[in-house]
C-alpha cells in the first residue's frame, strides 16, 4: 500500500508540474500575447511533459493523464486495481496546479480553459484523433522493449507539442481530462466539458487496441 501511495505522489507531482507550466504559459499568452504565442504554449506543454517523464517516470510510469492510465489497463500493462489511485492523484495534481496559478496570476486569468471553436462533433473527433496519436506513441515507447526507452520522454514531449500545434486552435488540444478539469473548475466553465472526457477516453482506448493488434513478437518481426 505504501508503494502505491508513493507512486500516486509521483503522479500528482508530475501532473502538477505539467499543468502548472503548460496552463501557466497559456494564461500568460492571453495576458501578454507579445511574449508568448500559440506555438510557445505548445512547446511549453511538450517540454514540461518530457521533463516530468524523465523526473518521475521510473517511479510511477509517468502517466500524468487519466486516459493514459486507462489505456495501460486496456493493453494489460497496468493493474486495474491501481487505476483509481492514479486518477485521484492526477486530478488532484491538476487542480492544485491551477489553484496555485489562480493565486499567482491577476484575477480574470483563464489558465488555458479548453473550449471548442468548431461544432461539437468535429471537436469530439479532433480530441479522439489527437489523443489516439499521443497514446499510441506512449504505448509504443513505454511498453515495447524493442523501442528506444531512453528517448521515450523526448518522443512523448514532441508528440504533445505537435498535437497542440495542429489541434490547439480547434479544441485547445487537451487530450487529458485532468488538464481540462483544473482550469474549468476555477473558471467555472463547464460547457461542453464532456468532449474532453469522452473524446480522449475513446482515442486512448483505440490506441491501446490498435497497438495490440499490430504488435508482433520479436521473433515474428521479420
Amino acid at each position: 500500500m505504501l508503494r502505491l501511495i508513493q507512486k500516486g505522489g509521483a503522479e500528482a507531482i508530475g501532473t502538477f508540474g505539467m499543468v502548472f507550466i503548460g496552463c501557466g504559459a497559456a494564461a500568460l499568452s492571453v495576458q501578454s500575447p507579445q511574449l508568448l504565442s500559440h506555438a510557445h504554449v505548445s512547446l511549453a506543454f511538450g517540454l514540461v511533459a518530457s521533463s516530468m517523464i524523465y523526473a518521475v517516470g521510473h517511479l510511477s510510469g509517468a502517466h500524468f493523464n487519466p486516459v493514459v492510465s486507462l489505456a495501460f489497463v486496456i493493453s494489460k500493462h497496468f493493474p486495474a486495481r491501481q487505476l483509481l489511485v492514479y486518477w485521484v492523484a492526477q486530478f488532484t495534481g491538476a487542480i492544485l496546479a491551477i489553484g496555485l496559478l489562480s493565486f499567482l496570476f491577476p484575477s480574470g486569468a483563464s489558465f488555458g480553459v479548453t473550449l471548442p471553436s468548431i461544432d461539437l462533433i468535429r471537436a469530439l473527433v479532433w480530441e479522439i484523433v489527437l489523443t489516439f496519436f499521443l497514446v499510441f506513441v506512449i504505448i509504443a515507447v513505454a511498453t515495447d522493449t524493442r523501442a528506444e526507452g531512453t528517448m521515450a520522454g523526448a518522443a512523448i514531449g514532441a508528440t504533445v507539442t505537435i498535437c497542440s500545434l495542429v489541434g490547439g486552435s480547434f479544441t485547445g488540444a487537451s487530450m487529458n481530462p485532468a488538464r481540462t478539469l483544473g482550469p474549468a473548475l476555477f473558471a467555472r466553465q463547464f460547457e461542453n466539458i464532456w468532449i474532453y472526457f469522452i473524446g480522449p477516453a475513446i482515442g486512448a482506448a483505440l490506441a491501446a487496441i490498435v497497438y495490440r493488434l499490430i504488435r508482433c513478437d520479436s521473433d515474428e518481426t521479420s
